[in-house]
């Protein structure tokens, strides 16, 4: 075992697991469940006016930022590693963390501010611990360019280079400029790119899923049995291997989801809003769709890759078209995902180093991200793991202090 996968162990453990799941419950039954009540604020919703960009901007930021390359390699990996019952705990880390993105956007419209947006300022003004906000603004600076640059410029030339055959390295060199020409026109830009990009790839994703699934349609009930089987049964139990696939499955969920980060209001402070509710309410939209493409993915491993692989099941219905449909897809959702979290970092990096040295992080994020072209794809997901886990623990302890006021807002 190399030393990067042994600390990830070490972050990623029994603890950091038990932290997000209890917060999540916590969160859930403080707040009345709020993701029970997604269906009645999406009928009575209205349009807001807010001080940033568009609400239909800011949420398909932070929604690009959460669907990424995970929703279609990051589902299979955790199939592949965790088997079929992944998927349930992928699940239940998503339901819980519905609440837990609602009370984080929540908190962060109650406590944040132009200069201590999202996490960063219910860290430093609700519990008033500057040392938790720093940590956090690191950590999410780190993750912006190993999660949000790294990991998808990697999965998407993974999947290039082997649809194509074209060089690592003139990857590179072409989508350098692309995300640093978008990122450096800031939320106003990097929002109206989401926008357009989202949901035609979204749509597109799902029809070809869904035609996957009806192809295979007499072999979907036991893909869905084998979920709920294997995530309770009692053969992984005594085979020690319960714990491994709860683990999998939960670290996989966040790491599409992004529930627990801290980095969905981040996100949704472009939008400048002053309704606690209605960022809340949004944010568990966006975990929702986001676990609903998972789930698309994980479904179509199972119906119709023996080998795991997406693009197996894919050429079902595509045939030689698969990997050209794949390749676009995640060149979509990474370049989203991308450019969003390029916002968490910048608003993170600011908060560490100041306005003055705002100049820097477009270059270098984009630089970083171009780079994650020609590494390993294993290395790039560990750290990316790493980063995640310790981004997440100083928010998580935060949300846990402040969700008994949040309920008197």
């Amino acid at each position: 075992m190399s030393i990067l996968e042994t600390i990830r162990g070490y972050v990623w453990g029994t603890g950091l697991i038990l932290l997000l799941l209890t917060a999540g419950t916590i969160c859930s039954i403080r707040l009345g469940f709020p993701q029970l009540k997604l269906w009645q604020f999406l009928k009575n919703r209205r349009d807001q006016r807010n001080s940033g960009i568009s609400q239909a901007k800011t949420v398909c930021l932070s929604l690009g930022a959460a669907m990424g390359t995970g929703n279609i390699t990051g589902a299979a990996a955790a199939v592949a590693a965790g088997g079929a019952g992944a998927v349930f705990w992928m699940w239940v880390s998503a339901f819980l963390g519905m609440a837990l993105v609602y009370a984080e956007n929540a908190l962060a419209v109650t406590y944040g501010s132009s200069t201590a947006p999202g996490a960063v300022g219910y860290l430093s003004r609700g519990i008033g611990s500057k040392l938790l906000a720093g940590m956090f603004a690191l950590c999410c600076t780190l993750a912006s360019l190993g999660m949000g640059g790294m990991v998808q410029v990697n999965s998407f030339t993974q999947s290039l280079t082997n649809c194509t055959g074209i060089s690592r390295y003139l990857v590179a060199l072409i989508i350098l400029p692309l995300i640093f020409i978008v990122v450096k026109g800031g939320a106003e830009r990097i929002g109206t790119a989401a926008q357009f990009l989202l949901p035609i790839a979204s749509v597109m994703f799902a029809a070809a899923a869904f035609a996957v699934l009806m192809t295979h349609a007499n072999r979907l009930p036991s893909a869905i049995l084998s979920i709920f089987s294997e995530a309770l049964g009692f053969r992984q139990a005594v085979g020690g291997s319960l714990g491994y696939v709860i683990s999998v499955g939960v670290r996989r969920g966040i790491f599409s989801n992004e529930a627990g980060l801290g980095s969905s209001p981040l996100l949704h402070s472009a939008a400048g809003s002053d309704d606690p509710h209605a960022q809340g309410m949004w944010s568990i939209f966006e975990v929702l769709a986001d676990t609903v493409c998972c789930t698309l993915t994980a479904l179509c491993v199972l119906c119709a890759a023996g080998d795991g692989l997406p693009l197996t099941a894919f050429r079902t219905v595509l045939h030689s078209h698969a990997g050209g449909f794949l390749a676009a897809e995640l060149g979509i959702f990474a370049f989203c995902t991308i450019i969003g979290w390029y916002y968490c970092g910048e608003r993170a990096f600011l908060y560490l180093a100041g306005k003055r040295r705002k100049n820097w992080f477009p270059l270098i994020y984009s630089v970083t991200a171009a780079a994650g072209a020609v590494f390993t794809l294993e290395s790039v997901w560990t750290v990316a793991d790493i980063f995640n886990g310790l981004m997440a623990l100083p928010n998580l302890v935060g949300v846990i202090i402040l969700v008994r006021r949040l309920k008197r807002v």
